[in-house]
């Protein structure tokens, strides 16, 4: 840990879609910082937050910086800011595409940072998938693909964690649910031609090592769901787990990974496996993040593994119906702070 505050990791916070909550909540954030052992610098454009600050009748400081000059540590009603221009007037709740590069240029800051050590971590409030495709980007797919590509990544693993898990069983010590994805962004039609055995091989081992090198765990136990119902009934209701799963699993356990599946995804989420497992790996979005954000919406962050940098992000959306009534909720945003600074931490070790 830093010997002092001015030493702590800095974390660099995208500020996310300018119509949307995440102006709102960088300033909910400073207006009362969290307990960290780091410090925080926003990317965006002061005008804008300044702007969305007289709004909503909040009193906090915005202070632009220069990128190269030292980031101060967190003090409550100041806001630290490396500056990225709108393109265009932002109002709260109204999309305007033409920002769409403004949304990217704070990605590439933050991206920049983190790979050339500036920074230790970055952090994304939510953007607008649409706006940014709408704004000139036609094949933009999300941060965890875009960030994929900026980092020169062959593959990225996308997990959601919460901090405690109301799934698990009270009477022991609250452990975070953590869920990462086989696959992410793709059509339901689609999932089961992309999932073969090179892919399942890859995702599985960046999770066995990001759960060492960024959380910790010296010998991680990663629970694996089926594909199909029942994980297949034994070929009944589907072969992926006869033919792809289970031989790609009873591979990587010849190589030391603590895996147990292919578990049927219905009664994976249950307190007889949950409570001596680090992770689960889902083979499909909708089939793990449910669970996951029916435990801890709001209170849970999402994670891109195999970066080569840390990125965590928050577990919502923009939320445009709520942008600029200041009852948006940060939590998920301090958990995404709070485990972005564990990440780094270990990481340093």
């Amino acid at each position: 840990m830093p010997s002092t505050q001015a030493e702590a990791p800095l974390l660099a916070l995208t500020s996310g879609e300018p119509a949307g909550i995440g102006p709102e909540l960088t300033l909910a954030l400073a207006r009362r910082w969290p307990a960290l052992a780091a410090r925080v610098v926003v990317i965006g454009d002061p005008q804008l937050l300044a702007a969305r600050a007289a709004g909503l009748g909040w009193a906090v400081e915005i202070e632009p910086l220069d990128p190269a000059a030292p980031v101060p540590p967190a003090r409550d009603g100041h806001l630290p800011v490396w500056p990225v221009a709108l393109r265009r007037p932002s109002h709260p709740g109204v999309l305007d595409p033409g920002n769409a590069d403004y949304v990217l240029e704070t990605l590439d800051v933050a991206i920049a940072a983190c790979r050339d050590g500036r920074a230790a971590a970055m952090v994304t409030a939510p953007l607008h998938k649409g706006a940014v495709i709408e704004g000139g980007h036609p094949g933009f797919t999300g941060h965890t693909e875009y960030l994929r590509d900026a980092c020169g990544v062959e593959e990225v693993v996308m997990m959601l964690a919460t901090m405690t898990a109301s799934t698990i069983d009270t009477r022991r010590a609250p452990r975070p649910l953590r869920v990462a994805l086989a696959t992410t962004h793709l059509p339901l039609a689609r999932v089961a031609e992309a999932l073969d055995a090179a892919l399942l091989t890859r995702v599985t081992r960046i999770l066995a090592a990001e759960l060492t090198r960024c959380f910790g765990i010296a010998a991680p136990r990663i629970l694996v769901s089926g594909l199909n119902p029942h994980a297949g009934e034994d070929g009944h209701l589907g072969r992926e787990e006869l033919e792809i799963i289970t031989p790609t699993l009873e591979r990587l356990r010849a190589e030391g990974l603590d895996l147990v599946g292919p578990l049927p995804a219905d009664t994976l989420f249950t307190p007889r496996h949950l409570n001596d497992a680090d992770a689960v790996l889902a083979m499909y979005h909708d089939q793990g993040l449910p669970v996951l954000k029916y435990a801890g919406f709001g209170q849970a962050a999402n994670i891109t593994l195999g970066l080569g940098i840390v990125r965590t992000s928050v577990d919502h959306g923009t939320a445009l119906d709520l942008a600029g009534s200041g009852q948006a909720d940060v939590g998920s945003l301090r958990v995404a702070l709070e485990v972005a600074c564990e990440m780094a931490t270990h990481r340093s070790h």
